[in-house]
């Protein structure tokens, strides 16, 4: 597995008692339901939001349905807590927000018209790596 440049991650945060969950378990789930071109940014310092964002897509509104529905029970499995959840309904677009980490599950479609990775990397490329 790959991750950000750099390396292993911890939590900067635990808010009011939550368990932040590791940017690992975030990434193996992805790729144990098989989503596809997996990418992490790096956005500490670039917004107060989250330290990551993952963007991954699914081959269909089932796979995205299914990725995201997976990655919701490894979340709770690892003891994330308010985990946010939206576009779980239409599954073109599923928005998981864990605090520390923001997922984006797309349709290839739509994931190219919104082009996330290409407003996030503009500072810095090195950041940005495709997980395999």
């Amino acid at each position: 597995m790959a991750l950000t440049s750099n390396g292993a991650i911890s939590p900067h945060s635990e808010d009011a008692g939550e368990i932040a969950v590791p940017l690992a378990v975030v990434l193996d789930s992805l790729e144990d339901s098989k989503a596809e071109d997996i990418v992490a940014i790096d956005v500490t310092g670039k917004t107060p939001i989250a330290d990551h964002m993952i963007v991954a897509s699914g081959r269909s509104h089932r796979h995205v349905g299914a990725v995201a529905d997976r990655l919701l029970r490894d979340l709770k499995d690892n003891g994330a807590k308010a985990v946010k959840v939206e576009g779980l309904n239409s599954c073109d677009w599923v928005l998981i927000d864990t605090g520390d980490v923001i997922i984006h599950v797309f349709r290839p479609e739509v994931r190219t018209f919104y082009n996330l990775e290409k407003m996030w990397q503009m500072d810095s490329a090195a950041q940005v790596e495709l997980v395999v």
